[in-house]
């Protein structure tokens, strides 16, 4: 019962600090105020209306008392409950009294009006709304009745709306203010979560100045001091693979000079294709130390890239099956690296390559299936790790150093998305990108 109500509380509850906060300072504030207007209208507004009805009644019910009993002077009482108590009252004579239709139920003003009336046992009749200041009451005499028409403040206490105004003004004036200091509180975190955002999808994020609450500092703070390691650490290994590279390539040099002065072909050719081998791992290796990602987002047409790489291929077995113009925020360059990776894995092991592109759910999905021979499900996370190489039928090209996928996983998860293997319709390896737009 607790985690089914636990877990409702966490679905309508916000998910923001912001609105968390302000629920926090809100929620006392709007608790107080309403159990202040209850106290208020329960004990003093109320029983002083009541108290206003019962005099008003007492004194209507005091005046046909004394016209009653007062054979000569009728006339001087009517002057004198107009003048010392704002009554002004008429009688109808021989005239029925109007039957009750118009009463207000939900009015407190209706309610202890028509209590005390009955407690005096008068046939009445009143009227509260027609009139903005007087109130209409009528009650039976003899074989008519008598009119009061009286003023409004006699039977309700005019200070209810002050009342409302002051306490309504400041608690929107304490909500106002607490939205504001809890602005200038979740600012901070905002921006230290844009930055962390940015730099993890790797891109140029300048230097980050802390601010806000104490513990908001610190933590930012030290994500400055772990933004600064990881740019050292990302320098470092670029520079060491850069620096192997340039070592590597002047023994080739001189290997490939003193080749040339070898008279047997085929160890020519041989040592030529190791050479060529090393070449080409040398500069994978390159590319892999450059995926640091300081390349700048740009806008550019997804499609019109896919079909730049399919030309530039210039293989009729590369097909796209749908290619509907979307526009795509991110690095041109690495996106174009990334899909030429995956395109030159799939023709190193299969005959046709199918490309598709299509928008589901906010999310920019691309597909590159091949009619290779696959690879098994158990392999599928362990391709990803940077040179790993699988003994199997997808192992044929000896030139390969297992960093094909890893770069392209990087560049997919540096983009906020995320990239995944499953077999393809043509019972090859299927190649799923999902970015977000």
């Amino acid at each position: 019962m607790f985690y089914g109500l636990s877990k409702l509380l966490k679905k309508i509850l916000p998910k923001q600090l912001f609105y968390r906060g302000l629920l926090i300072v809100a929620t006392p504030i709007i608790i107080l105020q309403i159990t202040i207007s209850i106290v208020f209208f329960d004990s003093l507004w109320i029983k002083t209306n009541k108290g206003m009805t019962k005099a008003l009644v007492n004194e209507v019910r005091t005046f046909i008392d004394a016209y009653d009993n007062d054979e000569n002077n009728k006339d001087y009482i009517i002057v004198m409950f107009k003048d010392y108590l704002q009554f002004n009252i008429k009688y109808e004579e021989n005239k029925d009294i109007p039957k009750i239709n118009n009463e207000r139920w939900f009015s407190p003003i209706d309610r202890s009006l028509r209590r005390e009336l009955k407690s005096q046992n008068l046939t009445y009749f009143f009227d509260t709304s027609s009139y903005v200041n007087l109130i209409d009451l009528k009650v039976k005499y003899q074989n008519g009745y008598f009119q009061f028409f009286i003023p409004r403040e006699r039977l309700t206490n005019s200070s209810v709306r002050l009342f409302a105004l002051w306490i309504t003004i400041p608690a929107l004036l304490m909500i106002g203010i607490a939205i504001i200091f809890l602005k200038n509180q979740t600012r901070p975190i905002i921006k230290l979560a844009e930055a962390s955002e940015r730099f993890g999808r790797g891109e140029s994020v300048e230097e980050y100045s802390p601010s806000g609450a104490l513990e908001i500092r610190k933590a930012g703070y030290e994500f400055e001091r772990m933004r600064k390691r990881i740019l050292r650490h990302l320098n470092q290994r670029s520079e060491m693979l850069s620096g192997i590279s340039h070592d590597l390539r002047t023994p080739l040099t001189r290997i490939k000079l003193q080749m040339e002065i070898i008279k047997d072909k085929e160890v020519k050719r041989k040592l030529s294709d190791d050479i060529d081998e090393m070449e080409k791992m040398l500069n994978e290796y390159l590319q892999f130390s450059k995926s640091n990602f300081t390349e700048k987002n740009e806008k550019f047409d997804f499609s019109e890239l896919i079909i730049f790489l399919v030309k530039k291929y210039n293989l009729k077995n590369i097909f796209i099956e749908k290619n509907e113009k979307i526009i795509f925020t991110g690095r041109k360059n690495l996106i174009q690296r990334c899909l030429s990776n995956l395109i030159d894995n799939a023709l190193k092991f299969g005959q046709t390559v199918k490309i598709h592109q299509f928008i589901q759910k906010k999310n920019l999905i691309i597909l590159v299936e091949d009619d290779g021979p696959g690879i098994n499900e158990s392999e599928f996370e362990n391709v990803f790790k940077p040179f790993y190489k699988i003994d199997k039928s997808r192992n044929k090209s000896k030139s390969s150093v297992g960093l094909g996928l890893s770069i392209a996983s990087d560049i997919i998860r540096s983009h906020g998305g995320f990239i995944e293997l499953s077999k393809s319709s043509m019972s090859g390896l299927k190649v799923k990108i999902s970015l977000p737009i």
